[in-house]
């Protein structure tokens, strides 16, 4: 069960990212990333509200209160430096080390997976990176600036799994709507000082909505996800989501793969059945 959340989770930010790349073209990173998670802020108190599970202790309020400034942090910066024009440079940078960080964390407070999902996990490290293309015909120097995005970014979103992944199991969907809580005001104050306005995202508003109303409900899936199954894995098998953005940028975007996404593919596939058998 908790690989096929997982999986589900992967399916469903990756199409979250597109969303929200695509929106970002032509509107502020601030701005889809402020109206975006204020339209999943909407959502997800229907849902909580209509599941009728009480409200959790105060510290996964805490948690989720960090999480939500910090995961909206790094969400702007991934957005910033996905629009630099690097994003075969910035995609696995920040996949690679959102999967490292739950993985050190899982491993070192004792978490032992299979051997041969031990060895899987590297196998989907690979072939996340060459599913985004890093080492493709267009990639190119990246500025200190945008690998630092990338990495900070990655760390972030990393932390924040961790976070998740430690909140209380009877909390329902309340610390994915703790994070909302506050990630939607600390946005807006970011908004307004950098003089953006909300109704710039207007033209793009389907993607920009769907962009924060589908990460909700990833890191719903997710938190799922992590509390019926090792954190060292679930993670892992969430890092498949830029497979699910390329699928997307290629369908509706006519962007071709190349021969090493077509391997990353296989190896995620190869990856994906050696942790899921072990």
């Amino acid at each position: 069960m908790e690989i096929l959340l997982a999986l589900c989770a992967a399916g469903v930010y990756g199409v979250a990212d597109y969303c929200g790349g695509r929106a970002s073209r032509t509107v502020s990173a601030i701005t889809v990333t402020v109206a975006g998670q204020a339209c999943g802020l909407v959502v997800l108190l229907v849902i909580v509200l209509i599941s009728r599970v009480p409200p959790p202790p105060l510290s996964d309020w805490i948690w989720g209160g960090i999480g939500g400034i910090a995961g909206s942090s790094g969400l702007l910066a991934f957005y910033k430096a996905m629009g630099s024009g690097f994003m075969t440079v910035v995609a696995p940078i920040s996949a690679g080390t959102a999967t490292a960080v739950p993985v050190i964390v899982g491993l070192s407070t004792g978490e032992r997976p299979s051997f041969l999902a031990l060895c899987g996990i590297p196998v989907a490290l690979v072939a996340i990176a060459l599913v985004s293309d890093a080492f493709g015909p267009d990639h190119r120097r990246a500025p200190r600036l945008v690998i630092v995005m990338a990495f900070g970014s990655g760390a972030v979103f990393g932390s924040l799994f961790v976070i998740l992944a430690h909140t209380n199991d009877n909390s329902g969907l309340w610390p994915v709507l703790a994070m909302r809580f506050t990630s939607v005001p600390f946005m807006f104050i970011v908004l307004l000082l950098t003089k953006n306005t909300i109704s710039s995202a207007r033209p793009q508003f389907r993607y920009v909505a769907g962009s924060g109303v589908l990460d909700s409900a990833a890191n719903g899936l997710y938190l799922l996800a992590a509390r019926h199954g090792l954190m060292s894995l679930v993670a892992t098998i969430n890092s498949f989501y830029p497979a699910s953005t390329l699928l997307l940028a290629t369908g509706l975007d006519g962007e071709k793969v190349h021969r090493p996404q077509m391997v990353g593919l296989v190896l995620a596939c190869v990856a994906l059945i050696m942790i899921t058998v072990s």
